[in-house]
This record gives C-alpha cells, structure tokens and sequence, in this order.
C-alpha cells in the first residue's frame, strides 16, 4: 500500500540483520519507523502494539525469531526465543503458528545454518501473507460487486478495528476486498467505528483508507446499530484474530455486539481471514479461546494531537475508578454470514472450513 504516493509493508528486513517496523502507537499523528534489533526489542513491540494485527504479530514474531538466531542459534536459544515471544499476546493464533512454524524449520538443522535458513523463512512467511491476504481481496470483492449490481448505487460497508494493510504485511484482511472493489471501479463507502478503547478504527482504518482515497466516515462504537436499523449498512466486514474449526470468531471486543445488530436488522456480516488464524484445536470460541486483558490505562487515557501539533495523554475515567480492559471477544459461528479466506468463500460451519481447507478440517 502506498503512504504519500511511496509504497510500504508493514515490517521488513535491513541488511545488518534487523528489522523495521511501522510505529503503529504513533499513528495517525506520525509516521515513523522503528528499528527492532535484539529479541527482547521484538518482543516489546508486540506487547506493547507497536504493531498489531493478528498476521502482523505472526510474521512480527517470526523475524524475532531470525534475529534470536542471528545473536544464538544454539537449542537453548531456539526454545527460550519461541517462548519469549509466545508469551507476549495470548489471543491471536498466528503468533503461535508462525512460531511453531519457525522452529520445525530450524530444530532439525545444525546450530550454524540456523541463521541463514530463519530469515529465508520469516521472508517467506511475510511474502506467503501478501499473498493470500491479496487472494482474500479478490473473493472479498465479489460480495460488494455482487451488491452494487444488485442496487446500482455506492455499496456502503460497515467494518470494526483495523484489519488492514495496517494489521497484515500488506493488503490486510477485511479491507482487502474493500481495496480491490475500490481499485476496480466500485463505488463503495466505508462506516469507520473509533473502536475503544485504543481508537484503532478512528486511527488507523481512517488513516489508510484516507491514503488510499476510499471515501469513509468515522462514526462512535455504537453507531452501527442505528445505520442497520436505517437501511445505511448493505453489508459489515471484520477480521479475526483466532478462529475455531466450527466458525466461531475472536475479534477486536464490540465485534459480537455488531454482528448481534446486523443479524436483528437482516444486514449480511462477513469475516475475513487467513489460513493461519484458524485453531483447528478448538470447537467453542466462547469456552476456549483465552481473551487478553491489557492495562486500564488503555481505558482510562487517550492520547490525541494539540492544535501546536505536539501530542499529549489525557485522563478521561473520573479519578479512582476501577476499570476492565477486555481487549476481545468472540462472536459464534451462527451469526456469521459467511467466511472469506484465501481460498474462497465458506460458511461459518466446521463443514465449511473443512471443504476449503480438507487436509486441516477433514
């Protein structure tokens, strides 16, 4: 995706054996790139959002992987990184497969070609993302081409959080479609909530679709109810950060209210995803996938830009006043229209998985 006309991944590699990262915390105010050289800096920088985004912490966590073994390629080294890293997000799923991933590659080799044969496969993991996230754009689009021959109007879509180029290496997941509709001619216009606590629908899906010239509106978190009752919603699209082999999704929290208002108002909701976000070990998202609870300073301050254009963190929860940071929660799988993933479109049913994906759901 492109950035002041100049095109940009989210993570790429220097030559010296580092990374560089999109600076996610200073969005939309800043641009700036972070540089993460030690394991212990990758794995700040997903702990603490520098960048987010189920696919993103994946291949994130797989160069963190490539620079632990460019400092240590022994086996104790390769054990604590995976676990290092395992411990810093406790929701998304990629995080563990792309981990996983990365130490079946490199276990079975000696200790001196670890290094080399890390950064080949964190490579690899981040062009195989651009890739399929690509792929999950051209099916996506087919479901707001199909509304726009239906009403010959501008197709006005409804997403929650950021699941853009933003939260992926490129493209992103269910703003991918968005993007090709929009690329391909199709009018479409895009209900943008803030997404509290952290504003990453205010923040970062405003900002990228904005850089892209995909017409948008910010709206409060609880809007969407209201523009389905009104006939304003023609469809909602969201990602997912993890889900199970019977279609039940785990998204960024406000996700299932928004999929309760688009089922009482008949408004279609779509989930986009990868491959690598399905927990084929799991059938009951509700029961168990673990959900992250983070710092109620996220709740209870914001950070906005001044009119001298300097930034500043601001309390906004009445002084003393306890407060509970759910950062997601699960939607099941009869709420959900449909799946859009890299190999097509599916419904949200362990029978539909399994058709695309037969070697994991068979």
């Amino acid at each position: 995706m492109k950035i002041d006309g100049v095109s940009h991944r989210t993570i790429w590699p220097t030559t010296d054996g580092a990374v560089e990262v999109i600076d996610q915390t200073l969005l939309p105010h800043r641009f700036a790139v972070r540089r993460l050289e030690t394991l212990e800096d990758v794995a700040q920088a997903i702990s603490t959002m520098v960048v987010r985004g189920a696919p993103l912490i994946g291949a994130t966590a797989a160069w963190g992987m490539a620079i632990a073994m460019r400092a240590d390629p022994s086996d104790a080294a390769l054990d604590a990184a995976h676990g290092r890293l395992l411990r810093t997000r406790p929701t998304a799923v990629n995080l563990r497969w792309a981990l996983d991933r990365m130490r079946a590659r490199l276990a079975p080799l000696a200790p001196a070609d670890r290094a080399a044969a890390a950064r080949h496969e964190a490579a690899s993991i981040c062009d195989e993302d651009v890739a399929v996230c690509e792929a999950i754009g051209e099916h996506g689009s087919t479901l707001i081409a199909q509304r726009h021959r239906q009403t010959g109007g501008t197709v006005n879509v409804l997403t929650h959080c950021n699941a853009g180029w933003l939260a992926t290496v490129d493209w992103g997941t269910a703003l991918a479609p968005i993007y090709k509709a929009h690329d391909a001619g199709i009018p479409v216009h895009v209900w943008v909530d803030e997404t509290r606590p952290r504003n990453q629908g205010a923040s970062l899906t405003a900002y990228e679709l904005g850089a892209h010239g995909v017409s948008h509106t910010v709206i409060a978190d609880n809007v969407g109810g209201h523009l389905m009752q009104h006939g304003r919603v023609d469809m909602c699209i969201v990602g997912t950060d993890r889900t199970t082999r019977r279609g039940d999704v785990c998204n960024k929290i406000g996700t299932y209210l928004k999929a309760l208002a688009a089922h009482a108002n008949g408004v279609p909701f779509h989930v986009a995803l990868p491959h690598s976000t399905i927990d084929w070990t799991i059938e009951d998202g509700v029961r168990e996938i673990p959900i992250e609870e983070r710092d109620a300073t996220e709740l209870t301050h914001m950070t906005g830009r001044l009119p001298d254009g300097s930034l500043a963190t601001v309390e906004i929860v009445a002084p003393g006043s306890p407060a509970a940071n759910y950062a997601f929660d699960v939607t099941p799988a009869h709420l959900v229209t449909s799946l859009v993933t890299e190999r097509g479109i599916c419904p949200a049913t362990a029978e539909g998985l399994a058709g695309l994906f037969p070697a994991r759901g068979g």
